[in-house]
């Protein structure tokens, strides 16, 4: 997964579960392979982490292959609304990235089925790799001694708001004073619990898209709204997410033009928008209301 790094100053970070795809691919494999029960059963034991890599085990050893959960996983529902936004943005100049508590070899089979994989420029998710055995081995991505964030919403294996500071950090680098304002603008796509901690770690410059409905929604709208610093815009549906992905992208887009016209006029969109249909070239509005922030 190569792809080149965005040309426009908008860098997309997607979920995967649940955001990419309209399930969780764990459970979607774990279902399709008939060894829901037992899965339920290590959960009762282990942290989810663990008890899809034993899982993994478990079916090895009673002949299934990877090839098996390579297929379940072509079938994972993929909404041709989120190939369409994730093809476009691409195509408008944006750095996309996958941050996931899936796993490399759930993540790469969908996105390689879909023709996808080359839209992303990196992915951040558990380690995974098929041993000598055949069989699938799933690791955490935050091994011991952990990823030490005091946040509930967080797992033991992965915290993605330490791979956030990262990615924010790689996108300042070689920023100083003024400049670090102009860092790339980050648009970050989630539903889960796990994507509040990366959520918070975005300022004022960024965007968060909560899945309406969902736990990261639930915990932006109903806790303290000023801890989060981005513009919160929600999506409901797929059809939701490419619109208000697209229209942000837009946004950016006319931005970057305005701060970048001279002649004091009023500045005309740049062509990547004016080739979008109106209802995203204009915007989106920030359904839940934007922070207002203090100094101290």
């Amino acid at each position: 997964m190569a792809a080149s790094g965005g040309g426009n100053g908008v860098v997309v970070v997607f979920d995967f579960d649940k955001t990419i795809i309209d399930c969780d691919s764990d459970n979607w494999v774990v279902d399709a392979l008939g060894a829901t029960a037992r899965f339920d059963d290590l959960l009762c034991r282990l942290p989810w982490n663990s008890a899809i890599d034993a899982m993994m085990g478990e079916l090895h050893a009673e002949g299934r292959t990877v090839e098996e959960v390579a297929a379940s996983l072509r079938a994972a529902p993929l909404s041709p609304r989120v190939a369409a936004a994730v093809e476009t943005a691409r195509a408008l100049g944006c750095e996309l990235r996958v941050l996931s508590d899936a796993n490399a070899f759930f993540v790469g089979a969908v996105l390689d089925h879909h023709g996808l994989a080359g839209c992303f420029s990196a992915v951040d998710t558990n380690p995974a790799a098929v041993d000598a055995d055949g069989r699938l081995r799933i690791l955490p991505y935050h091994g011991l001694p952990g990823h030490g964030c005091p946040l509930a919403t967080c797992p033991p294996n992965m915290c993605k708001g330490k791979v956030m500071e990262r990615i924010i950090d790689e996108l300042s680098c070689g920023c100083g004073g003024a400049l670090a304002a102009r860092r790339r603008r980050v648009v970050y796509v989630g539903d889960g619990r796990g994507d509040y901690c990366p959520s918070l770690k975005l300022t004022e410059m960024d965007y968060v898209m909560p899945r309406k409905g969902y736990p990261v929604w639930d915990l932006i709208a109903g806790g303290d709204r000023a801890a989060v610093r981005a513009d919160v815009r929600e999506w409901a549906d797929f059809e939701d997410l490419e619109a208000v992905l697209l229209g942000i992208v837009a946004e950016c887009l006319t931005s970057e033009h305005d701060d970048a016209d001279d002649d004091g006029g009023e500045a005309a969109p740049p062509a990547e928008c004016r080739a979008l249909p109106a209802t995203l070239a204009s915007g989106q509005e920030a359904i839940l209301p934007k922070a207002v922030h203090v100094p101290n």
